[in-house]
């Protein structure tokens, strides 16, 4: 019998060994990659494996699809369940992006921490938003409507295998050699001819839109190795000739401890596509949708954390607005400098990160009595604090890779009301909670307090 997560892993090679056939500049950014990781592990030692081993960090990935209806969203998350993936966090690109991405997403994932340890591959996925009147009009959103409802992203096969091994947990090997070959194929590139004047139409508004709506089919839209030195990456891909867009995205590098998520890739890539004009004739063309995305994973940030991220991020905003010929990297790095605590204990003192704590094997032995606060157990040699990783995803971030590798702005009407969509909402669109991170964080830290408390015999919880 072959498990959820052999299945998850599984899945993610093959996924892998596929996108790097398809974009070849992806196992470039994979070797580049490893390159740096084992440059950062032979300077750093134990070190640069303070958020994850180094096997975890260099057979990590994240992948990105897009879907354009919620019934294939549903369908989507029958697949994921089988890997045993859950979704996690809302993100409306609509509002982080200032061109037109008008999608919502939430993030397929693992959410135990063994299962995490065991393969963290999450795949971000992107739900097409017709019904919002600042991208469609009224009859554009018939005819997209009309479009998607007539498609099949995934064979009824796959579904009612995926069902199986989500209610099982578990497949027989035959079955999940069929799941896996199924699941795959479901996400390769498709060679069918694109109706060009339907794409242009929908690329008009925008080009995310034109990928989404304008195929009869989804694909994988990047797979993103984890690296442990992104700047070094960039510069290694830049050296090689690989055209990267023109910033990383997220925190700054800076002295203090890695936050949340920094994110880069390479340009999207012009890439063969059948095209079908008016008169039923198949030219050669191409089109720009896929590129090579790689990340940097930092710490989880608390609520109060995050809050502290997106102000400072308004006020990098502010002055590089003020100061239009300013580095906009060194004003990031002056307000994290000012305003970030510069270690982790600090970050746990002021609850800006999560942390999972346990009992040190050296802790004193003297016969005294533990302190019965954290930061002093901590701070008085009696229990580790390891940082937590950061799992989620960052939504100005995503849209501005999305922008970043897009032809052009597209159109938006903002004298329009949006479409209201949210966490709630899209719950209720899958059939299955999606999960808020924070509570995922928060949940294990305090499993990992609540396990001191029981192993040191204090008589309150730790909090």
């Amino acid at each position: 019998m072959i498990s959820q997560w052999q299945l998850r892993a599984a899945f993610a090679a093959r996924l892998s060994d596929m996108y790097g056939r398809e974009v070849p500049a992806y196992t470039t950014l994979v070797d580049v990659s490893r390159e740096v990781n084992q440059d950062v592990l032979r300077a750093q030692g134990a070190d640069a494996e303070r958020l994850g081993a180094i096997s975890r960090v260099t057979a990590e990935r994240h992948g990105a699809i897009r879907v354009g209806t919620p019934a294939e969203l549903r369908q989507v998350a029958r697949v994921f369940g089988a890997l045993g993936m859950h979704p996690v966090g809302f993100y409306d690109l609509r509002e982080a992006a200032s061109s037109a991405v008008p999608v919502v997403s939430t993030a397929f994932r693992p959410v135990d921490g063994e299962e995490l340890a065991r393969s963290p591959f999450r795949v971000f996925t992107s739900m097409l938003t017709p019904a919002d009147p600042r991208f469609f009009d009224d009859d554009l959103r018939s005819r997209l409507e009309t479009f998607l409802a007539a498609r099949e992203l995934f064979p009824q096969e796959l579904l009612a295998l995926a069902d199986r091994a989500e209610a099982e947990r578990e497949l027989p090997e035959d079955d999940a050699e069929g799941f896996l070959q199924l699941a795959v194929a479901a996400f390769e590139l498709s060679n069918q001819p694109i109706d060009k004047a339907w794409y242009e139409t929908l690329e008009r508004v925008s080009a995310v839109a034109a990928d989404i709506g304008g195929v009869r089919s989804t694909h994988i839209n990047h797979l993103t190795p984890r690296v442990l030195d992104i700047d070094e990456l960039y510069r290694r891909m830049t050296e090689r000739g690989v055209e990267m867009i023109d910033t990383i995205q997220g925190p700054p590098r800076w002295k203090g401890p890695d936050l949340l998520l920094r994110q880069t890739s390479f340009r999207a890539l012009a890439e063969p596509r059948a095209l079908r004009t008016p008169d039923g004739s198949v030219l050669s063309g191409a089109l720009r949708v896929r590129f090579g995305e790689v990340e940097a994973r930092g710490i989880a940030v608390t609520r109060e954390g995050r809050a502290l991220y997106d102000r400072l991020i308004a006020l990098v905003d502010q002055q590089a607005a003020l100061r239009p010929g300013a580095d906009r990297a060194e004003l990031a790095r002056a307000l994290w400098a000012e305003h970030v605590p510069g270690t982790e204990r600090e970050l746990a003192a002021q609850g800006l990160a999560y942390f999972t704590y346990s009992v040190a094997p050296d802790r004193p032995r003297d016969g005294s009595r533990p302190p019965t606060g954290i930061n002093d157990l901590v701070e008085q040699g009696w229990v580790r604090a390891e940082p937590v990783v950061y799992e989620d995803f960052l939504p100005r971030s995503a849209a501005g890779i999305f922008q970043s590798n897009l032809s052009g702005e597209g159109s938006r009407d903002n004298e329009q009301e949006g479409a209201a969509y949210d966490s709630e909402w899209l719950s209720g669109a899958i059939d299955r909670e999606v999960l808020d991170p924070f509570a995922l964080y928060r949940r294990q830290q305090n499993n990992s307090l609540a396990q001191v408390a029981r192993e040191l015999q204090l008589d309150s919880a730790l909090g």
